[in-house]
This record gives C-alpha cells, structure tokens and sequence, in this order.
C-alpha cells in the first residue's frame, strides 16, 4: 500500500508517494509559469497547472506499480481561486497570492463592513491577496466572468473536481478565501450575503483528512491509479507542511521557504487579540482536530532568490549546468561568512505580516562603491529574515511562544542558508525529516484516513530528527543589535513611498 501527497504551489507542482512506513517511493515536478499581465498582477493559468498535476500523478503512479496508490491528499497555495463554468470550462485564470490589483477593495469594503466584524468571522485582516476582495474585483472588473461561473474553486477543489468528484477543501484552505467563518465551520452567511455570492457556487469544507471521494474508473485509467483510489482533504499548502515537519505541539513551528517565508505554529485554542489583529496575524484551522494555527509570512521569500538568479546569475546558472549542482547551491556558497552592514527591507512583492502594505517598496540601504554582489545577495536573505524575527517578537507578546523551528521545502537543503536564519531569528532550527513536508504531511492525512490511524500517531512514528543548527553567539549578537535599526526602516520608507 502507498499514499500520495500532491502540493500546488505558485510556481510549480510536486507529487511523492510514500510506502505504508513512510519512506519515499517516487516523486515528479512540473514547474509553470507566473504571468504578470498588469502591473500589480499575478497569474496562473488554471488549465496548465491542472494538467501538470495530472502528469505528476501519473508519472508517480506509474513508478509503483507493484505498491498501488491506495488514497491521495492535496496540499494547495491558498487564496488563488479559479472561476468555472456549467460544463467544466475554466474562464479565467487563477489570481495568486501576490496579485495585489484589489487592494483599494479590499481596504473600502472591509471598512464599509466592519474590519474587526470580520476579523471575528474569519480570523482574518483584510488584504487584497485573500479570495474575498479578488472575487469583488471580479465582480466588478469582469461582471460577465462573475455572471458566468457556476463554482469558484481553489486549486484543491478544482482538481478534485477533475477527478470527478464533487468537489470540497479542508478547512485550512477554507479559511484562506476570507469567505469562512473559523469558529462555526462553515461559509460565513453575512460575507456571503454582502457580496451577493450563494455558497452553492463553492465547495464542500470539510476538516483537513477527511474522505471527499472515490476515483472512478475511467478518470482512474487516466491518471494511472486504482478506481475507488481514496480523495482526501489537505488544506492550505502552510498547514499541511507544518504537520508535515511534525509540528503538532504548542512552543514548535514550521520555517518554510518557497516562493513565500512563513512561520506556521499550532496551538490549542483559537486566538483573537487586538495585537494580533493590528499586526494582521491570523487565526484558522490546524490540520489536526481542535487545533488552530497562525501564519506569519513575508510575501518577497524564495522568489528573491530566484529573482537574483534570473537577473545576475547567468553565470552560475552555467556553472551549475556544467557541474550538475543547483545553481542556488552555486549561488549560496559565495555569500559572505560574516553579518553584512547592509539593510533590507525585503519589499520586493507587497509585505506580508505584520503591515499589509502593497505600496511601500523594497530597498537596500548602506551601498559603497566597495558592495560586493555576494554581499548584496547575503544581504537579501538577511532581510527577509528580519522581517521574519519582527513577527515572531510579535507572536511572543501575543502568548505564542515559539522555542524551536523546523525548516521546509527548498531553503532548507542549503545548510548556510539555513545557519544565517538562525543567526537572524535567534532561535534554534531543526532540520525536517521531509524538507517537501507539504507532500508529506498530505500523504500522512492520506494513510490516516484510509487505515484509521490517527495522523499524529503516524508522525510520531515516522519522523526522526534532522540536524539542529544553533544560533552562532557572535552573529546572533550583531543581529540583535541590528534588528532594533531594521525596526525603524520601514516607518522610515513608508513616508517616502
């Protein structure tokens, strides 16, 4: 028996498929392109990414055969949603989280309704990333699409429903639309109501591991699975790679660098705090039953790095063809061992938590003639991970406590990448069993709803601990001391903007 864990993320999709005790038997990536039509927008084509999934479930499927794939998880980026029509047909294509076109609705309408009423609902601030204020700027820029769709569905429910099911989402994702109300679980009839939205045009929410359905045949033959192959519910893709990485426990979290940074912890009891709402961090639902979670996250995380790669890494990018290394790898080794003096406020995309600000640009402040490009790259990585450390003192005033991180995804292959963020943070980072712990931790919700096991019980025994990096005293000191100026760098820029 085996247990398929597929993650959608903004710049690609990936698919691994795990044995019953949990080590790895085949995994496949596709990447797609982001398109930015407009300036302020960012998009997916929704066709595309649904057939890169289909192919990477395939392809995985077909590596074993003799262990057949007995149910299957998704783990999606939130936010994005696709608009659908009465046959099937996609009509538009699928708005991400960076897309920042609809930020004028999103700070009007959450005014008119009540910014702290729906933050009471949701658990959420408004900003123009959460598929509330992208379905009014539908609404309203594009009435035909709006008119036209029978379903708005996330990249969960959307694939699903091209297994041919009916399709639903787990509750984390939910919560990710801005349209679900966190403490009754269920879509929130008032922001329902106010933008005119029926909830029969969305999908079924139903907590993280539960079964959503069978594969039949035909769409089984397809995809090169079983019929009756169990569908089970995930989430958002945060979520789902934090209970991958084996947070299941208050004073842990996950680190996760993609395209975004995010710290994700879990805790007992939904919070709702005037701090927390002011620093826009929110509230929704754990993976694990009567859990909740926060995201704090800077929007510019990973797709930094990218970005300095496609604009001045040609040269390791040929290096590390000629060689066979990541040219992230090539790219990381020629940073600067020691703190830089550099400053960076990491604004490259709209900020993340705490501020919400789509307008305030990047910068990098302290430039001489003497600035190396090595050291402007150290210097990148280093202000995300300022900005990380300010929401987690925020996350510390607010009771979350956080004492140790486990890091996931691709960052956390690169050793001194990693061993700069604990310098930053100050904290100590433990390095994940599973680094793609969203495909993981969607296999678990898999096995668990197929064999009855509870899933923390399979963690348990499948995750052992990866390496511990503990912050270095003397860079940890240098950046405590220079955390107090990034501290003011941003109220700073913000008046120049």
């Amino acid at each position: 028996m085996s247990y398929l864990g597929l993650d959608i993320g903004t710049s690609g999709c990936k698919a691994i498929i795990f044995d019953a005790c949990g080590n790895e038997l085949a995994r496949a990536y596709r990447e797609y392109p982001l398109s930015s039509p407009c300036e302020g927008w960012a998009e997916l084509d929704s066709e595309l990414v649904v057939e890169k999934c289909r192919t990477i479930i395939r392809l995985t499927a077909s590596s074993c055969p003799q262990d057949p794939v007995q149910a299957l998880a998704i783990s999606s980026q939130g936010e994005a949603f696709t608009p659908v029509g009465p046959s099937g047909e996609i009509l538009a294509n699928a708005m991400v989280s960076s897309d920042s076109r609809a930020a004028f609705l999103a700070s009007s309408w959450s005014n008119e309704f009540g910014a702290e009423r729906l933050y009471r609902i949701t658990g959420h601030t408004a900003h123009p990333m959460f598929s509330l204020f992208k379905l009014l700027w539908l609404r309203e820029h594009r009435p035909e699409i709006w008119a036209g769709a029978v379903r708005f569905l996330c990249f969960e429910d959307l694939l699903q429903q091209r297994m041919g099911l009916d399709p639903a989402m787990g509750w984390p994702l939910a919560g990710r639309t801005m349209l679900f109300d966190v403490k009754r679980h269920v879509w929130s009839d008032e922001i329902l109501s106010a933008i005119g939205l029926p909830p029969s045009k969305l999908s079924r929410p139903l907590p993280s591991g539960s079964v959503a359905g069978g594969i039949s045949e035909n769409i089984a033959r397809d995809l090169g699975v079983s019929p009756g192959t169990l569908v089970v519910t995930g989430g958002h893709d945060q979520i789902c790679s934090a209970l991958g990485a084996g947070v299941t426990r208050s004073g842990v979290a996950m680190l996760a660098t993609g395209t975004v940074e995010c710290i994700c912890p879990a805790f007992q009891e939904a919070r709702f705090s005037r701090e927390l709402f002011e620093s826009n961090l929110c509230t929704y639902d754990f993976a694990l039953e009567n859990m909740f979670a926060t995201v704090a996250f800077s929007l510019t995380g990973g797709n930094l790095l990218r970005w300095f790669r496609d604009r001045w890494g040609q040269a390791e990018i040929e290096e590390a063809r000629k060689s066979g290394r990541n040219p992230y790898e090539v790219l990381l080794s020629q940073i600067p061992a020691e703190p830089t003096h550099l400053l960076v406020l990491p604004y490259f995309t709209p900020s993340g938590t705490p501020y919400f600000d789509s307008e305030t640009p990047g910068a990098i402040l302290g430039l001489r003639l003497t600035s190396s490009r090595a050291e402007i790259l150290r210097a990148l990585l280093e202000g995300v991970a300022f900005e990380m450390r300010l929401n987690l003192e925020i996350l510390a005033r607010s009771g979350v406590l956080i004492q140790e991180l486990i890091t996931t995804g691709g960052g956390a292959k690169s050793r001194v990448w990693t061993q700069l963020k604990a310098d930053v943070l100050n904290v100590p980072i433990r390095v994940a069993t599973h680094t793609e712990s969203g495909c993981f931790g969607a296999a678990m919700l898999a096995q668990a709803a197929h064999t009855g096991v509870p899933v923390a019980s399979l963690l348990e025994e499948r995750l052992t601990p990866g390496e511990l990096l503990v912050p270095s005293p003397s860079p940890a000191e240098f950046y405590t001391k220079r955390f107090d100026l990034y501290r003011e760098v941003y109220p700073a820029l913000r008046k120049l903007k």
